[in-house]
């Protein structure tokens, strides 16, 4: 019985494996935007990246790109949803700008604790 129930999961275990597969291809794949997004990420943590490699003065720790990269993605992942739902300009500009403002209080605190707060490392 228990070899059945373990065959059983297995089969289920490789459905939800092909199911996520395809799933992420036609993500991938139809979505130029998604594309973009991610291009961007990657390429702007390439500045750092490689600026660490002619000065001591930039020196990021593998979470630092971490951190950097999910607040990135995770910005322009939100900002694509609020131009793909919100269909009035005015509220698109007061949301996006909102959203960027945000950001940069973030990224700003990140870098240099302008607040104080323990996640700046201060």
């Amino acid at each position: 019985m228990y070899a059945i129930l373990i065959i059983s999961l297995k089969q289920l275990s490789d459905h939800i494996h092909e199911v996520v597969n395809d799933i992420c291809i036609l993500l991938i794949m139809n979505s130029k935007r998604l594309l973009t997004i991610i291009f961007t990420t990657a390429v702007l943590l390439l500045i750092p990246l490689i600026a660490m490699r002619f000065t001591n003065e930039v020196n990021w720790t593998l979470s630092d790109f971490m951190v950097a990269g999910t607040l990135l993605l995770g910005t322009g992942l939100i900002l694509d949803l609020i131009l793909r739902k919100i269909t009035s300009i005015k509220y698109r500009v007061v949301i996006s700008s909102a959203l960027l403002l945000v950001f940069l209080l973030i990224w700003a605190e990140l870098a240099v604790g302008i607040f104080g707060t323990p996640f700046s490392g201060s």
